[in-house]
């Protein structure tokens, strides 16, 4: 967590370095005047084409997502369109039901994982808490929008079609149970569990001013082949809401 925050960090004082020199006064309330939109993105995350074995809790499986967009406008000044690449960090938690949790499948080798449950590993009589794995990408989103208001883009709302890829720099389990002494244990296990190391989708945006509608269907799988759990060809679906910060 502390790479991932430090990641979010350095990409806040770059972008703000970057654009800083054109943002103007404005009242209070007002929307700073800075070329582009950085979105917080918050919503939930799920599995497609998964055994039952990989079914997820869907409150505790949250996504967090901040981008910074940049627009291009195409096809004239009022056409309504504009093309925006962007960079970005984001992180999905996944929490399996049954207090089950991800660990290496000495069968397949280190960079593998298989869903077993957690007391098959630390013991049968223990009381589990917090379980879930989480996984931190640098992302690039890449997207075209059409604005209903072409005279003023910023009040407008606007559908947003696109995709991005990400590269995955972190990932790891989060464990913490009580165990038969009636100790708190807690437990980061960080490796690459058989993820893929890059992950590519496509994404929709129904935007208002100020915040977001958006939705994310992953195109690969999110195990490599044959080192996931269950030998699984599972793809990732995200969905909900974002603020835009400016």
């Amino acid at each position: 967590m502390k790479r991932f925050t430090s990641v979010v960090l350095l990409n806040l004082i770059l972008i703000t370095s970057l654009f800083a020199q054109n943002r103007e006064k404005t009242p209070i309330g007002g929307r700073p005047d800075i070329k582009g939109d950085l979105f917080l993105e918050l919503g939930f995350n799920t599995l497609n084409n998964k055994p039952s074995e990989l079914n997820t809790q869907f409150i505790q499986s949250r996504t967090f997502n901040i981008y910074y967009q940049y627009p291009i406008r195409i096809f004239g000044e009022k056409s309504g369109f504009t093309f925006n690449p962007g960079l970005g960090v984001a992180s999905d938690k996944f929490a399996f039901q049954g207090d089950k949790a991800l660990f290496n499948n000495p069968a397949v080798g280190p960079n593998s994982s298989q869903l077993i449950p957690i007391s098959d590993v630390y013991g049968d009589d223990i009381n589990v808490g917090k379980n879930n794995v989480g996984l931190n990408f640098l992302e690039i989103p890449l997207e075209f929008r059409y604005h209903f208001n072409k005279n003023n883009y910023d009040k407008s709302v606007r559908f947003a079609f696109g995709g991005k890829i990400g590269y995955l720099f972190q990932s790891q389990t989060k464990i913490s149970y009580v165990d038969s002494d009636g100790l708190d244990r807690k437990i980061k296990d960080r490796q690459s569990f058989g993820f893929n190391q890059f992950r590519y989708g496509v994404h929709a945006r129904l935007g208002f001013p100020g915040f977001n509608l958006w939705g994310y269907y992953g195109l690969n799988e999110v195990f490599q082949k044959n080192k996931g759990p269950f030998n699984t060809q599972a793809t990732q679906l995200n969905f909900g809401v974002s603020i835009a910060l400016f």
